[in-house]
């Protein structure tokens, strides 16, 4: 393998041919991030929407974009499905003919045991590794990706038992070389810490600005206008692509049901502590509450500058 400029020292490349299938904002930006951190591999992109294509040639993305699915993975060491995993079948099938024996196999979905079943039912005999890097924004697109993304952050490696030990460290190298901490857990476990980690959050954001938008006859220029810091960082959740989280809860509905319920009864406890007027019940829970977001500032997980960061211009 060839040498790589990582961190301060150099490393040699796990991938020497990487190629992306779907160049939104995770994959546009993992081909930025092998571009800058990774200046010896060749990145070969590709995406089914033909405009998507032609804004990856305009940004000089890829070193080359393919036409075609096939094409795109001829020679490829290392291929990544940059999905919804609702299409993660689909997008494997359109590629199987043409993969390489030895190449590979990985993803970004954010549910794990429906993606591995979904690519290996479409590539049988495929090295498969599938991988979740834990970093995003509410933006979308190839133009809205960037190379830091998945500095600091977390990639979780959810292998099989029988995946070969050389392909997952090259893996967990890959998610090294381009910034982000890695740790390895198997799918189902992935699924139900995600559902309460990530998946929930995002269904009771959907709701709250949904049930604000259903109230819109009576308070619509209220809601907007007086939207205060909590409700603003909901709609940012709500911003998230649609299509993707659509796919994100039917692919994950077990573990997002089990969640969901504990939930509900957790929201019912706090209706009747607050109906009749148990503030130490409610004081003790948000201590609780507050002690964990300083544990996510400690883990580095988050910005702890005032207003969360953003820049006051």
């Amino acid at each position: 393998m060839q040498p790589a400029p990582s961190g301060d020292a150099l490393q040699p490349l796990p991938f020497g041919r990487v190629t992306i299938i779907g160049l939104g904002l995770i994959g546009s930006s993992i081909a930025r991030a092998v571009r800058l951190y990774m200046p010896g591999a060749r990145v070969t992109g590709y995406d089914a929407d033909p405009a998507v294509r032609d804004v990856a040639v305009r940004l000089s993305l890829c070193d080359a974009v393919a036409d075609t699915p096939g094409a795109a993975v001829a020679d490829a060491e290392f291929v990544i499905f940059c999905v919804p995993v609702g299409a993660m079948g689909e997008a494997a099938a359109s590629i199987a003919a043409g993969l390489p024996a030895n190449a590979v196999v990985s993803d970004v979905g954010s549910c794990k045991e429906s993606v591995v079943e979904a690519l290996s039912a479409a590539l049988p005999g495929a090295i498969i590794v599938p991988a979740h890097p834990v970093a995003g924004t509410e933006n979308s697109g190839p133009e809205s990706g960037f190379a830091s993304l998945f500095r600091n952050r977390w990639c979780i490696v959810t292998p099989a038992p029988d995946a070969p030990a050389l392909a997952v460290s090259r893996v967990v190298a890959f998610w090294e070389q381009i910034g982000a901490e890695v740790e390895t857990m198997e799918p189902h476990h992935h699924d139900r810490v995600l559902a309460v980690t990530s998946h929930l959050p995002h269904l009771i954001a959907y709701t709250i600005v949904g049930t604000a938008s259903d109230l819109e006859e009576v308070t619509r220029s209220e809601v907007i206008k007086y939207s205060a810091g909590g409700f603003r960082d909901f709609t940012r959740i709500a911003a998230s692509d649609p299509t993707m989280w659509r796919d994100v809860f039917l692919a994950n509905k077990e573990a997002v049901l089990d969640m969901l319920q504990r939930f509900s009864e957790d929201l019912s406890a706090l209706q009747r502590a607050i109906r009749w007027g148990k503030g130490d019940e409610l004081f003790d829970l948000f201590t609780r509450t507050r002690a964990i977001r300083r544990s996510i500032l400690e883990e580095g997980q988050d910005d702890a500058r005032p207003d969360f960061g953003r820049a006051h211009e």
